[in-house]
């Protein structure tokens, strides 16, 4: 059994180079297509989520094994050791073939705060178990879309590639809420930064529920943890944050108030308006013309 490169995400023997689609000097996207049955192990640096879209592969993940089918897909968790056999399949010339996503946390918590979906998040007491999950045609629309990516990698450029994976997890989001499920599991179960965080997305319309859910932290810990380091509960502190940072822009950029309300995470300009004078003593449009 041959351990790979902590790096690789697999362990097909072909020009993967022609195969790889790079995001800041890692593999993000991979597609494997061969009519060679193999077998072999692969060390996952990154939760891999898999796409097979022909042939079948088999799986041993812990203590589990598991059989994914054409038009299937299953969730791995990184930094474990997975034994796979793959195998063509005998109706299309005994051909397989299938996708790789490298899931960073960094792109699904950028995915969490950008999208506009209202996810559902299971209870962090219940375990949310990996499984084989159907592709719907919104996912294998998906897959088909990313083909001509690989014909000529040289040409696609980063942007490309973060656009595809918001839109691979919106698409996995809608269509296929236990998949999804098993991403927000994984993502959840690694607290990180709790400053980091909150510096990055308290001028979004983030909720503080989301925040802790970022944080990898429960809504009471998250509070707690919160107050230790700010010495404020979130609400207050984000809430002066956003009105510290509007007198800045009122006073140091062109943008108008509306412009600097919906920036910075507020709901109305009418709302943004008293709360900014109940904590400045003076309404936004005045402190403009001031300036």
């Amino acid at each position: 059994m041959n351990i790979l490169d902590p790096s690789a995400l697999n362990g097909c023997k072909l020009d993967w180079a022609a195969k790889t689609l790079l995001l800041d000097g890692y593999s993000l996207i991979e597609q494997c297509v061969h009519n060679i049955d193999t077998h072999g192990s692969m060390y996952l640096k990154d939760h891999l989520l898999v796409f097979l879209l022909e042939g079948n592969l088999r799986v041993v993940y812990g203590k589990q094994s598991f059989l994914v089918n054409k038009n299937e897909m299953i969730l791995l968790k990184k930094a474990t050791l997975v034994q796979y056999e793959w195998s063509g399949s005998h109706e299309n010339s005994n051909l397989f073939d299938c996708l790789m996503f490298s899931l960073k946390s960094e792109l699904i918590r950028s995915f969490l705060t950008s999208t506009e979906l209202r996810i559902s998040r299971q209870n962090s007491v219940h375990q949310v178990l990996t499984s084989v999950q159907p592709m719907d045609e919104c996912l294998l629309a998906f897959a088909q879309s990313l083909k001509p990516y690989f014909k000529n990698v040289a040409k696609v450029v980063p942007s490309q590639l973060r656009h595809k994976m918001m839109e691979l997890l919106y698409d996995t989001a809608v269509c296929s809420q236990a998949m999804f499920q098993q991403i927000l599991h994984l993502q959840q179960q690694v607290p990180t930064d709790l400053r980091e965080v909150v510096e990055q997305h308290y001028a979004t319309q983030v909720r503080i529920q989301d925040l802790a859910y970022l944080s990898g932290r429960s809504l009471s810990s998250f509070k707690r943890d919160f107050q230790q380091v700010y010495n404020l509960p979130p609400a207050t502190w984000i809430r002066e944050k956003r009105l510290n940072k509007a007198k800045e822009m009122l006073e140091t950029t062109g943008m108008t108030v509306s412009e600097i309300c919906y920036s910075l995470g507020f709901e109305n300009v009418s709302h943004f308006s008293r709360i900014f004078k109940q904590y400045h003593g003076k309404i936004p449009t005045s402190l403009r013309q001031a300036v």
